[in-house]
């Protein structure tokens, strides 16, 4: 299915490019039609459609996700469910100090040693 971007979806894109790309080396890479976030090489959140829902998945670990995972607003990412990734709708009732902090735990669980010495000096 095509993405129909709208107004909502241009705001949350810009909110998550603002929270991720100020991540010691983060940088967006578009793949499989859908802007995804990466620590250096390696994703760690991809923002899409559902069924015309925006979605942001994130590599939280197996751990977190089985917590987060009781919690109704979260859901197993298609396709990465198993790879430690969860999902969540975005909408106008999204917690942006939530996300920030979800992203910044996902951006964890892939970044270099480096980059999150990094991370710690900027803290």
């Amino acid at each position: 299915m095509p993405i129909m971007k709208s107004k909502t979806y241009d705001q949350a894109l810009a909110k998550l490019r603002s929270i991720c790309l100020a991540l010691p080396e983060g940088r967006e890479l578009e793949a499989w039609g859908h802007p995804t976030f990466r620590a250096g090489k390696k994703m760690f959140a991809a923002f899409g459609q559902t069924e015309g829902d925006l979605t942001l998945g994130m590599k939280v670990g197996h751990n977190r996700q089985d917590q987060l995972l009781n919690d109704p607003r979260f859901f197993p990412t298609p396709y990465a469910a198993h790879q430690g990734w969860v999902s969540l709708h975005i909408d106008r009732k999204t917690d942006w100090k939530e996300i920030a902090s979800l992203l910044r735990e996902a951006y964890c669980q892939v970044a270099l040693k480096r980059m999150l010495k990094a991370l710690e000096t900027t803290a």
